[in-house]
């Protein structure tokens, strides 16, 4: 019986055939990227016939109107991207889920490509809705270099010419609609010994635009933890898996040291 607000040290394959069909609201992650991480001796086993199999339990797993968001990067080799991350994108379409947006995580920091590219700085997020999406809490916190100021319109002359018209009375507010690339440095100073960690910031974003207080989200890569505390500062539940025992161990202490805090309040 999986529960909630647990994290279980099993490979995720195994772990959601337990979860019943349509209870998951979201599921945020972040799975191995090719070959490009080692994971603990555990990456040997990331094959395509793999992520297939674990993307056909989650499309199962999902509430009708949720959402996985599904956070990738693809290796480099013989001087070709492998273009993964778009098999994944359009296998998941095949399996009926729409892609609702592609995102684009820009980082501040680089890897060290062949010397004939320009320097890498993003990963996709790609967002999958079961249907028509159910919650989108959309982040309204990018300033507006036009705050203040009558919204115009334009209004089409007998000439054909256009002239603007103040529409409606409204007023642009101080702060709008984030875009779909999310400008969030990486996690600095990393001490959970995970060799990929996303921020708390990223995942935090994700669970707030795209559930409510309350929901169930999923994390089938939990990694060191970073989604589960996200939910906790978010107010979800969680269930994650992750198959190192060594990063399995990290993430239960930073779970317990996150819910600490929450007593102190």
């Amino acid at each position: 019986m999986i529960e909630l607000d647990k994290i279980y040290n099993k490979d995720c394959l195994e772990g959601m055939k337990q979860i019943p069909d349509g209870t998951i609201d979201l599921t945020v992650t972040s799975p191995p990227y090719d070959n490009l991480r080692e994971y603990n001796g555990h990456g040997d086993g990331w094959t395509f016939d793999k992520f297939k199999a674990i993307a056909d339990q989650l499309v199962r797993i999902t509430k009708d109107g949720g959402v996985i968001v599904w956070n990738v990067k693809d290796a480099t080799i013989d001087g070709s991207e492998t273009g993964t991350s778009f098999r994944q994108a359009l296998y998941f379409m095949e399996r009926g889920m729409k892609l609702h947006d592609t995102m684009i995580w820009e980082k501040d920091t680089f890897t060290f490509p062949q010397e004939t590219t320009y320097r890498d700085v993003f990963e996709y997020m790609f967002i999958f809705a079961k249907g028509k999406i159910a919650t989108y809490n959309l982040l309204a916190d990018r300033r507006n270099t036009t705050a203040g100021q009558t919204v115009h319109g334009t209004e089409r002359q007998a000439d054909g010419t256009t002239v603007k018209k103040p529409c409606c009375g409204n007023i642009t507010p101080k702060y709008g609609v984030r875009f779909n690339v999310w400008q969030i440095p990486g996690e600095k100073n990393n001490k959970t010994g995970h060799p990929a960690v996303y921020p708390v910031s990223l995942a935090r974003a994700h669970v707030y635009s795209w559930s409510n207080e309350g929901d169930t989200v999923l994390d089938p890569f939990m990694g060191s933890g970073t989604t589960a505390i996200a939910c906790i500062k978010e107010r979800r539940h969680f269930i994650g898996f992750e198959l190192s025992k060594e990063y399995f161990d990290k993430a239960v202490r930073r779970i317990k040291a996150e819910q600490a805090q929450l007593t102190l309040f």
